[in-house]
């Protein structure tokens, strides 16, 4: 359990422990020094990573811890570039300090959403009122135009129902014609052509005709109309409501469905309209922008320790070695 917080250290920052336990007490510091500035970058990000999966991703515990896990060993992986750099090159620098630009901007863009969330939700009532309003008259114009064309159907059966009744009251009952057809044979004298007399049956076909009484039959159309009439204004009915909830039902889906974009819209306008939240966001980047920059600032101002002139001097020998090897080969 000896130098535990070192052996951590070497694996936060990826020095090899077997050669830094055999160096001074100044590459001991410098790693000491790595990692608390690595800790502090780490922890942070974990922490936005947690809160942006918690808050925008919706995903429950572990999804959350998964995420500011990843968000931190993507944060040790860079800082990882600068730490065992022994003399990091221009690119390198430029490129980090941009990196920590885009990085701080987007933890302070993530962290203010949580800080301002209550300022946030009252600027977020405003602009999904106005977004409510401006989507408002197509919704109440489709509802209309499904209700109007409701009516239409209604009074066209209303219409029909109407003259049935009035027919039923004129024709209560209807005669109903029946023709009934016998077949009989009946014979027939013929007179064939060598002038004798004979028989030749005939069939004929006798028609009676009569009448019967029945009830309108449009009375067994009227009660499947009523069902229909009745289930049409129960449909009206249900539109008539909704045309009324539309706008609160439209606002509270809108409030379920604000997403990352929604939110710095509101944020943007917030910022745009208060002085104050503007110079604190601008706090908040700057202290992103530093934190970022730590590692790499403490890379620039350490002037280098035993440990590095031995990884040096090791990969010198193996050089050699290998140089060696292949002057022996030629």
């Amino acid at each position: 359990m000896k130098h535990l917080w070192i052996r951590f250290g070497c694996f936060l920052t990826g020095y090899n422990y077997n050669i830094l336990r055999n160096c001074s007490e100044a590459a001991f510091k410098s790693v000491k020094k790595y990692t608390a500035a690595m800790l502090i970058v780490c922890i942070l990000w974990f922490f936005i990573g947690f809160t942006f999966a918690h808050r925008y991703l919706s995903l429950g515990g572990p999804g959350c811890t998964l995420a500011g896990i990843l968000a931190t060993v993507i944060i040790v992986q860079v800082e990882k570039q600068i730490v065992l750099s022994m003399h990091p090159g221009r690119v390198l620098i430029v490129f980090r300090a941009f990196l920590a630009i885009i990085m701080s901007i987007l933890g302070a863009v993530i962290i203010d959403q949580i800080i301002f969330e209550k300022d946030i939700n009252t600027e977020k009532n405003a602009y999904i009122s106005e977004k409510v309003n401006t989507l408002l008259p197509s919704k109440t114009e489709e509802l209309r135009k499904q209700i109007t064309a409701l009516d239409t159907t209604i009074d066209k059966k209303e219409q029909e129902r109407i003259n049935y009744i009035q027919d039923m009251s004129q024709h209560p009952t209807i005669t109903l014609t029946t023709v009934q057809t016998a077949t009989r044979r009946v014979p027939e004298h013929v007179v064939t052509a060598s002038g004798r007399d004979s028989v030749i049956w005939k069939t004929v076909q006798d028609h009676t005709t009569g009448s019967v009484p029945i009830p309108n039959p449009k009375i067994a159309l009227l009660s499947p109309l009523d069902s229909t009439i009745g289930a049409m204004r129960r449909q009206k009915a249900q539109k008539d409501n909704d045309l009324l909830l539309i706008k609160p039902k439209l606002e509270e889906e809108m409030k379920a469905n604000t997403g990352f974009l929604d939110e710095l819209i509101i944020m943007k306008q917030m910022l745009s309209s208060s002085n104050v939240a503007l110079c604190f966001w601008f706090l908040w980047i700057l202290f992103f922008l530093f934190i970022e920059l730590l590692v790499l600032f403490s890379k620039m101002g350490d002037r280098g320790n035993d440990y590095e002139k031995v990884v040096l001097h090791h990969m010198n020998l193996q050089m050699r070695r290998l140089d060696a090897l292949g002057k022996g080969f030629e």
